[in-house]
């Protein structure tokens, strides 16, 4: 049997927090920002959880099932 490669592309955006959750960064924050205003821009900075109905599907992409 030949080894599983984890996905690339989900290698990169995902990060685990200390507690083995698995942390993302908000999408619409890199481009297009000038009709968004502060307070939007301010909250897509921040690092978010990945909700519990996709944690199979991002541990699927990085094989730590």
């Amino acid at each position: 049997m030949p080894k599983v490669k984890t996905n690339s592309g989900a290698k990169k955006r995902f990060r685990f927090t200390g507690t083995g959750k698995i942390k993302r960064r908000h999408a619409y924050h890199s481009h297009i920002l000038t009709k968004k205003t502060k307070k939007q821009k301010r909250n897509l900075v921040h690092t978010a959880i990945v909700d519990p109905s996709n944690v199979k599907q991002v541990r699927d992409l990085l094989r730590l099932r």
